[in-house]
């Protein structure tokens, strides 16, 4: 199975940039993994916060392909603590799907059509997070499950 994380826009922060670097790093040893950037929707003055989501959504859903499993991290999704993140992963990795693929959306979150494409919604946390820190707390997580999966020294209970 590969794994991608589609985020709306690059990281510009560059601490959250090196971190994300170091994290995808690490992941090569357990997964094919790779993050899909896609451009930020230009002209966004004078637009409504519908219509920046309309827009990044149809940039978002044509990267999609028709096997993939769409996971959204969304603030209203089921949140899971580590090692239950990892199981359901062993589950969805056992699954047959071809390619996994998280989600994090624009400034406004998501469109209508990105949530009916979906197949499920995942949430980091109850808090708010600036999008490039998502990013960056999902690849250590992704890490973090893995190294349950596999039984090393990285995740302490």
């Amino acid at each position: 199975m590969k794994i991608t994380l589609a985020v709306i826009g690059k990281t510009e922060v560059g601490f959250v940039r090196q971190g994300i670097e170091e994290y995808v790093k690490r992941l090569k040893h357990y997964v094919t993994f790779d993050i899909r950037y896609i451009g930020d929707v230009k002209t966004t003055r004078g637009m409504t916060e519908a219509a920046q989501k309309a827009a990044e959504g149809r940039a978002l859903l044509a990267t999609l392909e028709t096997g993939d499993h769409v996971v959204l991290l969304d603030e209203h999704g089921t949140e899971r603590t580590s090692v239950d993140y990892s199981q359901w992963l062993q589950r969805r990795m056992a699954s047959g799907s071809k390619r996994l693929v998280f989600v994090v959306g624009g400034p406004y979150g998501f469109s209508p059509e990105v949530y009916s494409r979906a197949n499920e919604m995942i949430s980091m946390s109850k808090m708010t997070f600036p999008h490039e820190l998502v990013r960056l707390i999902f690849v250590e997580q992704l890490y973090r499950a893995f190294t349950i999966l596999k039984h090393e020294p990285y995740h302490h209970e």
